[in-house]
């Protein structure tokens, strides 16, 4: 299944996507994405319901985030061997830890609001695992079964704020709308293989990230159970788990956003999200 919100901010309903693309609206049947309506028991029950009478929403509606009230917006760093080598840091021996504030949550086709200060303004296709029932020290090979399915997420980055202003990642990495998520939340039962998943990134129409999960260096399963080990996750927890090659940081010389862009992205079988790069209010 691909679940979804739609909406304007702040009153998003449930929706679907149904065979020929269309977005069905759940309100009637389902209160809403979010980690009380996407454990097994509630996901077995959708996948038995009909959507075909449900009605069908307009094509060109706003997109909230596919998941919504996040508890936990937690962030692998450095998991892809060939990021970790533009980067010119060490390959992890654990994964490196960090989050993101929930308020930066926001739709997939959002704007990316440059902050305040902003002058290393850098983006990130990544992969994110969204959690399906509650794990608590779980082993890599029971992991899965707690992962209700997968998104793709830019993970917005102001660098500055980030590794020039003290050794705290939060700061450049949990600015309002630096967590588009979306379009969809794709169960898990429609990915075939979750480590062999191609994903790219476009600015104003250039490729600049063009790679794939198969160069992770932590898999998903890995990731839930490690962090298990740390932290209780909940249902609708939503992880991220790092980023191919190609960030603006990595260009020569370094490439950042500006008022104006046009940045889009995707995952295959994930769906794509596009946003513009807008100015705060000041």
């Amino acid at each position: 299944m691909k679940l979804l919100r739609f909406g304007p901010k702040g009153h998003e309903k449930p929706g679907m996507l149904d065979q020929d693309g269309k977005i069905r609206d759940l309100s009637s049947i389902l209160a809403d994405i979010d980690g009380a309506n996407i454990q097994p028991e509630q996901l077995a029950y959708l996948q038995t319901r009909d959507i075909t009478s449900l009605p069908i929403v307009a094509d060109d509606v706003r997109l909230g985030s596919c998941v919504n009230k996040v508890g936990k917006f937690i962030c692998i760093g450095l998991n892809y061997a060939d990021h970790a080598a533009e980067s010119n840091m060490p390959i992890p021996t654990e994964p490196e830890v960090f989050s993101k504030f929930t308020s930066a949550i926001c739709g997939p086709n959002d704007d990316i609001i440059q902050p305040k200060g902003s002058d290393k303004l850098d983006w990130e296709v990544e992969l994110a695992i969204v959690i399906g029932s509650k794990a608590s020290y779980v082993s890599e090979q029971d992991a899965e079964q707690h992962i209700a399915g997968y998104c793709v997420c830019n993970d917005v980055s102001e660098r500055t704020f980030q590794l020039e202003r003290g050794n705290q990642w939060d700061k450049g990495k949990g600015c309002d709308s630096f967590g588009p998520i979306g379009p969809y939340l794709v169960t898990k039962d429609e990915i075939t293989d979750v480590a062999n998943l191609s994903m790219w990134l476009e600015v104003n129409g250039q490729r600049f990230q063009d790679g794939n999960t198969k160069t992770m260096i932590f898999k998903p399963a890995f990731i839930v159970s490690y962090l298990s080990q740390f932290t209780t996750l909940e249902p609708g927890d939503v992880i991220t788990t790092g980023t191919p090659p190609g960030v603006g940081l990595g260009q020569k010389p370094p490439l950042y956003l500006k008022v104006g862009d046009k940045v889009a992205l995707g995952i295959a079988g994930l769906g794509q999200q596009n946003q513009t790069v807008m100015a705060v209010e000041q």
